[in-house]
């Protein structure tokens, strides 16, 4: 990127042989475009370089689809031998540039993956650690998992029973926010607008492992969140505890006499 324009209250550091060679330097430019003299616009600044006796000289670039563009000519030598080091295009602060490159493994999301397509992983991905690795399980793992016997992994390992490699823990870490603040976590609209949570009904089945305590997957056919993974705080209208009033849901009105004849209250003591 072109350094800003030089202020010109701020006094030039640039030796004056190398300021002085300007048509020089424009002619570097003009061979670089090819020899067409009109790409190369006005002069616009002169920069000292962070080595002795090196500067850049700075032209508009007039070239098309280059809008904001310089041509950037870098000189350097002693006064008497001062010679062209380099001649490159710039871009300016309004000119169109691509945006900064991202890695595919960043830019890539779940839903760009088709039918067919391969998905290599890295050998060093931090969500996963080899299988042996994983033998100490976490707190929350040691507590349920039974003691394994003497040589258990050694056979299952032989037997190629095992995972190569598992999640490590910031690979589940990582899961866990993403699930976390997804469309079945607990700041989901639905999770706000209901009345219970997934923990507490009966179609939700605890996932394994560390996770267990926060997350299961919803097995309940009648709701959008069937077949996958939701908070434990996740909730919706599908709550198995979920009881429907069953009484009449129409108004009845106070009966009601009216079969035209009037009443008209019984006197007593009436005399003849």
């Amino acid at each position: 990127m072109v350094p800003e324009l030089a202020d010109p209250a701020v006094p030039s550091t640039v030796p004056a042989h190398l300021a002085a060679v300007g048509e020089l330097a424009r002619a570097a430019a003009v061979e670089t475009a090819d020899g067409e003299a009109g790409q190369v616009g006005e002069a616009v600044a002169v920069r000292a370089e962070d080595v002795p006796d090196a500067a850049t000289h700075y032209f508009a670039a007039d070239k098309p689809g280059y809008r904001g563009w310089y041509w950037a000519v870098t000189v350097a030598g002693p006064e008497g031998d001062v010679n062209v080091s380099e001649v490159v295009l710039l871009p300016g602060p309004e000119s169109v540039v691509a945006p900064t490159w991202v890695p595919w493994t960043e830019r890539l999301r779940a839903e760009d993956l088709g039918p067919g397509d391969l998905l290599p992983v890295e050998e060093d991905d931090e969500r996963l650690v080899p299988a042996h690795a994983a033998l100490d399980p976490d707190e929350e793992e040691a507590a349920e998992a039974p003691e394994p016997g003497p040589g258990v992994r050694e056979v299952g390992d032989e037997l190629g029973m095992g995972r190569p490699r598992v999640m490590s823990r910031e690979g589940r870490l990582d899961a866990a926010v993403r699930w976390s603040g997804g469309d079945f976590g607990p700041g989901a609209d639905m999770a706000r607008a209901a009345s219970a949570h997934c923990g507490t009904c009966g179609f939700y089945l605890p996932v394994a492992g560390s996770l267990r305590a926060a997350f299961g997957v919803c097995g309940n056919g009648n709701v959008p969140a069937d077949g996958h993974v939701v908070h434990a705080e996740y909730g919706c209208g599908g709550h198995s505890e979920m009881q429907v009033d069953s009484g009449s849901i129409i108004a009845v009105a106070d009966l009601v006499y009216d079969d035209g004849v009037e009443m008209e209250p019984e006197t007593t003591g009436s005399g003849g």
